[in-house]
């Protein structure tokens, strides 16, 4: 049976002693004390025989019971935990508050190491670190105990994960998002999705897909999982992928806002990645300093950075290596595939023929095919199999995947039976996204330019001082710069309105009749 441990007390073997003590003074009553067992305890103890006698001396002067003492301790106030608090944990500055005002206690003061002392034993390290960083360096202290493991498809974790690296996008740096889904019993990665920008609900309904389907192109673990655990990510929120979680009956878990530690699966997937993947490609984001400039951005030369089509093929040979050789501590050193096979629970499968409209959204109310296809957003989608049933006038229900509108799914209006795709008619050639791309690049450019002139000069300047006097304005204009500046200013509001919108027509004039006219500005000033 397992020793009961004692209640809190700052001397470890103090119920010990107390007993050894006890023990003694019973020899002692009925006169069987021997100098032999008072040396027996001291040696059990550690301690020179006099010591124990000065614990039974202890125990006599409080009714029998060992009772020590202990050293008295200088101890923090309201008014200190107060000060700490005010100097966020600064507990040299908060000392000299203290000193200054004479709140240290009766004198002789405390010293500052005296209160370094007290504040060390008296408040935790995440309480310290509470003072200093806030709730979330608090955090870093926390415990939390590990999850049941379960079996395999109970829980899903999900998450977006930044790349450290930089590729080669179009001629372009960027930093490809990697969307993927690990089953938390296994830890096997069942399906991901990486994308070149920030991802959206796309790129969460592709993973998805890519996850729940097994077999033949896919990797042989899947299925439809019983939960999953989602952040409070807006696209891990939208009406889309609830919708899609929901078609199989999977439960969506959406966790507490800032606590990484509830999904922790995911989370070391995604440190693993950057430290065992990332680290050792061309375009590392986080290189030490001898690979950025005086600004801390990166050196790397667009040709020397790698192609995204490359990046991706890494990303998937990676977790192949994840899936099938890396070993990890928690399956008693197996790879995921075989914690995988050795779990026997059943898995939910699907075909792929019923997942075609997994990832599609539905954008609204049925279309007419007309002669010039489908109209849709301002836009004409046609297809093949269209000819011959535009003068009949039916109607369709359209879905198109999330951020795709270059291409949409169209099914007949009643019995919902797939009719085929369909393409935008006056989709724009490569050359011309190309010379879009550019004009929107000069654009933002333009307007980057005008606000960093507007926040210059924007920004007061102020004279430089050793002494205590009224700020001094240095950016001050003379009377005439000041007028010609007001005046650019309005020309530029007035022409605010063209310069948003060009194709914006001016209003007509209001006639002679029929309208209420405002007053001139004179009269309205002159009218009591």
């Amino acid at each position: 049976m397992p020793a009961t441990p004692p209640p809190d007390s700052p001397y470890d073997l103090t119920f010990l002693r107390a007993e050894a003590v006890r023990r003694l003074l019973r020899l002692r009553d009925a006169q069987r004390l021997a100098h032999h067992d008072v040396r027996t305890v001291a040696a059990a103890f550690a301690v020179h025989w006099r010591t124990v006698c000065r614990w039974m001396d202890n125990a006599d002067a409080h009714n029998g019971t060992y009772t020590p003492q202990g050293r008295k301790h200088f101890t923090l106030t309201q008014v200190m935990h107060d000060a700490l608090a005010r100097w966020h944990g600064n507990v040299t500055a908060a000392y000299r508050e203290l000193a200054a005002d004479g709140l240290l206690g009766t004198p002789p003061a405390a010293s500052l190491a005296t209160f370094h002392r007290a504040v060390h034993r008296e408040l935790s390290p995440g309480q310290r670190a509470a003072l200093t960083g806030g709730e979330r360096a608090r955090r870093r202290h926390d415990v939390h105990r590990l999850r049941p493991h379960g079996h395999r498809n109970e829980v899903w974790e999900t998450d977006h994960v930044e790349a450290s690296v930089f590729v080669n996008v179009d001629g372009r740096r960027s930093k490809p998002w990697i969307t993927w889904f690990i089953d938390h019993a296994t830890c096997v990665i069942p399906g991901l999705a990486i994308t070149p920008h920030k991802p959206s609900q796309e790129a969460i309904l592709a993973a998805s897909r890519d996850a729940i389907l097994c077999g033949d192109d896919h990797r042989p673990f899947g299925g439809v999982p019983q939960k999953v655990r989602v952040d409070r990510g807006r696209d891990f929120l939208s009406d889309g992928v609830d919708a899609a979680f929901k078609k199989f009956g999977t439960e969506l878990i959406v966790l507490p806002p800032y606590s990484p530690h509830l999904k922790g699966t995911v989370e070391s997937l995604n440190a693993a990645v950057k430290h065992t993947l990332c680290k050792g490609l061309p375009g590392y984001s986080h290189a030490p300093p001898s690979r950025r400039d005086k600004r801390g951005h990166s050196l790397w030369q667009l040709h020397e950075l790698i192609e995204f089509e490359t990046f991706v093929q890494l990303v998937l040979d990676w977790v192949e290596w994840w899936n099938n050789d890396h070993t990890i501590a928690r399956l008693h050193r197996r790879t995921p595939a075989q914690a995988w096979a050795e779990d026997l629970t059943p898995i939910d499968t699907i075909a792929p023929e019923a997942l075609h409209t997994y990832t599609l959204l539905n954008p609204g109310s049925p279309l007419k095919i007309t002669s010039k296809g489908v109209r849709w957003k301002n836009a004409y989608y046609v297809g093949d199999w269209m000819h011959g049933h535009a003068t009949a006038g039916e109607l369709v229900r359209l879905r198109h995947a999330a951020n795709h509108f270059h291409e949409v799914h169209l099914y007949d209006a009643h019995t919902l039976h797939y009719r085929g795709p369909a393409f935008r008619s006056d989709e724009m050639s490569p050359r011309e996204s190309q010379r879009l791309e550019r004009a929107r690049d000069r654009e933002a450019d333009l307007y980057a330019a005008k606000a960093r002139r507007a926040r210059r000069n924007a920004t007061a300047r102020y004279a430089a001082t050793s002494t205590a006097a009224p700020p001094q304005r240095l950016n001050r204009l003379s009377a005439s710069q000041a007028a010609t500046e007001l005046r650019e200013l309005h020309t530029r509001e007035r022409d605010v309105t063209s310069e948003t919108r060009p194709d914006l027509l001016h209003r007509p004039k209001p006639s002679a009749t029929g309208w209420t006219q405002p007053l001139p500005e004179t009269t309205a000033k002159d009218t009591p």
